[in-house]
């Protein structure tokens, strides 16, 4: 009898030792997963770590997250336009530049037809321009018309004899005349006044159109009539260009 008591005595604290190890088992697995997760935060970048690493990880190994930012449309057919910069960066190519236009973004509808005879000349900056410049050129084209299936576009507007010591065109250039007071020539390819100037976009309804605005160094200056065609100035540019650079506006109706 007192045999049997002990035997059951003995079998008891097996039993209770064996559930005791199980519990303690148990408790260090959850540890060790709470661990695994902390790890994950702490080591794995941008939180990649395991399991629940990944939530903290974020936070406190990777950057942090930014805003969901779209392409800048920047006024494709106008009106948003205008928010490009007015500062070639210093020692960079030759730029130009306009605060009415971002390049192959919108050009704001102060310059176009949207405003009607309103419409004034998009101001324009240019730097890094090249040494031994004697003039500048600026030739603004509607790139998308090809009249009669030919080489040339649709002509806009034409500058030419721009001062080489010029570093820009201010906004709103009278286009009453075909010579400015600086010795500056300009015409838009239609001949005679009263629009001398800037033309401004006007395309057909649809797809927007594209504007550029093209301007070249020269080590020479043009001589050349108010009635030069667009085809007779870049005939007296050639063999001339010391730099070129170009910006483009987007426009449609």
């Amino acid at each position: 009898m007192r045999m049997r008591i002990l035997t059951l005595t003995a079998a008891l604290a097996l039993l209770t030792v064996a559930s005791v190890n199980v519990s303690f088992a148990q408790g260090g697995g959850g540890g060790g997963q709470r661990g695994g997760g902390g790890g994950g935060q702490a080591g794995a970048p941008g939180g990649q770590g395991g399991g629940g690493g990944r939530g903290g990880g974020g936070a406190a190994g990777g950057p942090a997250p930014q805003a969901n930012v779209p392409p800048q449309p920047a006024g494709v057919g106008g009106g948003r336009g205008g928010r490009g910069g007015l500062a070639p960066q210093a020692g960079g190519p030759f730029q130009i530049l306009s605060t009415a236009l971002i390049d192959s973004g919108g050009l704001n509808y102060k310059y176009t037809c949207s405003v009607g005879a309103a419409a004034v000349t998009p101001p324009l900056v240019w730097g890094n321009v090249p040494m031994g410049v004697q003039s500048f050129t600026l030739i603004v084209h509607d790139m998308d018309p090809r009249p009669g299936k030919g080489l040339n576009d649709i002509l806009h507007w034409m500058v030419w004899n721009i001062p080489g010591a010029s570093t820009a065109l201010p906004e709103n250039v009278p286009t009453t005349s075909a010579s400015l007071p600086d010795g500056t020539m300009q015409s838009n390819g239609n001949g005679q006044g009263p629009n001398f100037g800037y033309r401004a976009p006007c395309p057909p309804a649809g797809p927007p159109h594209h504007y550029a605005f093209e301007l070249y160094a020269l080590d020479t200056k043009t001589d050349l009539p108010a009635t030069a065609s667009r085809d007779e100035v870049t005939k007296a540019m050639d063999g001339h260009i010391l730099g070129h650079t170009v910006i483009v506006g987007l426009y449609n109706r």
